[in-house]
């Protein structure tokens, strides 16, 4: 599903890429977590795979497609889910996703169905027609997540997904995104819950510096890493213990 060779960016007055010669092959209908400590390359990588800006070098494809030469259809294959709240605060739930579902081109009595169905799903039909600023930082997430799958994308990227939620909305959404995966949909998510994402992704990859340092299904990344009981072991065994605090 997703083919990436030698990709690489470094940012305007940077010293080093924050991205670096990064090969990589996600399969159609992986699960495929990108793990790393801060500053890592994570958010770039998933920038440039989503057209958010553009790659120094390297090259990569998405169902086939080359960015460079069908970026507007492209986009129609992919959805994604950023670290900050996509929606806008001085409207309703509903009113966001119409909104967002027009940008898309779709309309009518099926599309309207779809939002009630996903707002149903998310546990949120009850505040439907409250404005998006009264809610809570689960119930945005929640929102923000049925925003970025109305056109049903193919690939769906994920940043940091479930961060600064409680328990129960976190269970919502990770049960909705194993049925959106079991659906056909190919997911890509980052996250610093690591334990979530050992029971979660059907394969990860590690990054630190702009690199891949270890890739493989959770159980075979701990079978490799000596005396690892868990995913966080094998973490820190390949990227250190040190501090990556960053202004």
């Amino acid at each position: 599903m997703i083919q990436i060779n030698q990709l690489s960016k470094k940012y305007k007055d940077a010293e080093q890429y924050s991205v670096s010669k990064l090969d990589l092959e996600i399969v159609d209908g992986e699960i495929f977590g990108l793990l790393g400590p801060n500053g890592a390359g994570k958010t770039t990588l998933i920038s440039m795979l989503s057209g958010l800006i553009k790659p120094t070098f390297g090259s990569f494809t998405i169902n086939g497609l080359d960015y460079t030469s069908n970026k507007k259809e492209l986009k129609k294959h992919i959805g994604i889910v950023p670290q900050e709240y996509a929606l806008y605060p001085s409207l309703t739930a509903v009113e966001n996703l119409n909104y967002f579902g027009a940008m898309y081109g779709l309309k009518g009595s099926e599309f309207t169905s779809s939002i009630q169905n996903h707002l149903d799903i998310l546990g949120l039909s009850d505040f439907a027609h409250k404005k998006v600023k009264s809610y809570s930082g689960g119930m945005k997430r929640r929102v923000n997540l049925i925003a970025s799958i109305l056109h049903k994308p193919k690939v769906l990227f994920l940043d940091e997904p479930t961060v600064g939620v409680d328990v129960q909305s976190k269970t919502v959404i990770i049960d909705y995104l194993k049925n959106l995966n079991h659906n056909g949909t190919t997911i890509i998510y980052t996250s610093h819950h690591l334990n979530e994402a050992e029971h979660f992704c059907t394969r990860v990859g590690i990054i630190d510096h702009g690199k891949l340092v270890g890739v493989g299904t959770p159980k075979d990344l701990m079978a490799k890493q000596k005396g690892a009981e868990h995913l966080e072991d094998v973490f820190l065994a390949l990227t250190g213990k040190a501090l990556r605090d960053h202004a």
